[in-house]
């Protein structure tokens, strides 16, 4: 059974930072793409940061390149998020996904606020 566990999130100031990690379990995680998502209040999911299984090739969504950056650890079966300089607008549900899977895990609330 896949499964998604994220962690890390809270309650940030404005230009702080957090480190998200979600750990995947029930299919081999070293050979699938994954991806960090998140949902806002009233807003569509969309895609934060994505990272290729073989190559570690990177990718990011504008608006929060080169502030975060997308890592995993194979041997360990986790994905990372690290969120440096957080913004308002950062405050979202931030989920873990590996894109050829349908199944999404519970999320962690980032929340960005003075």
């Amino acid at each position: 059974q896949v499964r998604f566990v994220e962690s890390g999130g809270g309650l940030v100031q404005p230009g702080g930072s957090l480190r998200l990690s979600c750990a995947a379990s029930g299919f081999t995680f070293s050979t699938h793409n994954m991806a960090w998502y998140r949902q806002a209040p009233g807003k569509e999911r969309e895609l934060v940061a994505f990272i290729a299984s073989a190559s570690g090739i990177t990718h990011y969504a504008d608006s929060v390149k080169g502030r975060f950056t997308i890592s995993r650890d194979n041997a360990k079966n986790t994905l990372y998020l690290q969120m440096n300089s957080l913004k308002s607008d950062d405050t979202a549900v931030y989920y873990c996904q590996a894109p050829k899977l349908p199944t999404w895990g519970q999320g962690t609330q980032v929340t960005v606020s003075s």
